[in-house]
């Protein structure tokens, strides 16, 4: 049904129209009784040998959302339906912003990818504690935490400190966002002093506390082998938890769309199938240089259930969709899982 009726609808629209149009449509739908569990029965798949448990916690199933999509902790209830086995909010900064000027997100639907140029748009930290003392469902949530626009590199470790412990009591894991290519000079903080500087800082208020919670790092896939090679060893210098491979990129290699409508677009992140097999190759990268010394969240073009399984097999533990999810509709997370079980 969504590929026949529902996708040819928000296609029509603008990328960002379609987005706000389909949290509405989710939220309305399951706002009607007995919609949520009808949305269950029908996208979930619950089967112990899909469990997987990392970084100490439990996941009933290995698929996840990527950060993105619920910036502001807004659907939590209404995606743990479509059968996630885990959400991840975010990006999440300190203070609200509206992120750059639009138009900022673009399908370029031959290639099965989306430019975005979003900048951080969120309704700051205070807002999304707000949703997540409400939610209802027991899905694995993870906060993905940076810094604001405003913010001078020299002063970000404090704008993750802030979201870091708003968001504690509230997320079952955390993940440190310094590879978006949207917000000016934030990808610098991936060098190996200031990050190793930022990480430690984080790990250190976390292991102060009662609860330990996991820490985890997105990196960017359009870093050198060079710089994946001081990724791994801050990982096991300063002992974070687990690395998310990878964020957008700002390539545009090997693209379908004609290159004029590409240049017409111009600045941000590409995600999508063309991600695909450069996500791969740094997740295998790191997954053998590191000896698999820590899990690793596989991310990038996956488009297909065949794409999720690459990834596990170049070394992730787990996997996230975004771009695969908007394109292939609400039964995408069940035809993976399914696919899994298969295997097993």
């Amino acid at each position: 049904m969504y590929n026949q009726l529902v996708k040819p609808i928000l296609f029509r629209m603008t990328a960002e129209k379609a987005h706000h149009f389909t949290v509405k449509l989710l939220k309305f739908a399951n706002a009607v009784p007995g919609v949520s569990s009808v949305m269950r029965s029908i996208y979930k798949v619950e089967d112990k040998r899909l469990e997987r448990e990392v970084f100490g916690i439990k996941f009933k199933n290995p698929v996840g959302l990527a950060a993105g999509f619920d910036k502001d902790a807004a659907m939590i209830d209404e995606l743990s339906n479509v059968g996630f086995g885990f959400i991840e909010i975010g990006t999440v900064t300190p203070v609200g912003q509206p992120g750059n000027p639009q138009p900022r997100l673009f399908r370029l639907v031959d290639d099965r990818a989306v430019i975005n140029r979003m900048g951080f748009n969120n309704e700051g930290v205070k807002a999304s504690v707000e949703r997540l003392k409400k939610r209802k469902s027991d899905v694995i949530v993870g906060g993905n935490i940076g810094k604001n626009k405003a913010t001078a590199n020299e002063d970000a470790v404090k704008d993750y400190e802030i979201c870091f412990e708003e968001l504690y009591p509230y997320v079952d894991y955390f993940v440190v966002n310094v590879s978006s290519p949207n917000t000016p000079n934030l990808r610098a903080l991936q060098e190996k002093e200031p990050l190793t500087q930022l990480l430690s800082h984080l790990k250190n208020l976390r292991d102060a506390k009662e609860k330990r919670k996991p820490i985890l790092l997105k990196i960017a896939p359009d870093l050198t082998d060079s710089q994946l090679d001081d990724i791994v060893d801050i990982l096991q210098t300063v002992k974070i938890d687990g690395l998310i491979a990878t964020n957008t990129t700002i390539s545009r290699d090997g693209l379908k769309t004609p290159s004029q409508e590409v240049e017409e677009i111009g600045m941000g992140g590409l995600s999508g199938k063309p991600l695909r097999e450069r996500a791969t190759e740094v997740i295998r990268y790191i997954h053998k240089k590191s000896n698999g010394a820590f899990p690793i969240i596989g991310v990038g073009g996956i488009d297909s259930p065949e794409d999720a399984i690459e990834k596990l097999n170049a070394g992730a533990s787990l996997v996230q969709v975004y771009t695969g999810f908007i394109f292939n509709g609400p039964g995408f997370v069940k035809s993976i899982n399914k696919r899994l079980l298969e295997e097993n």
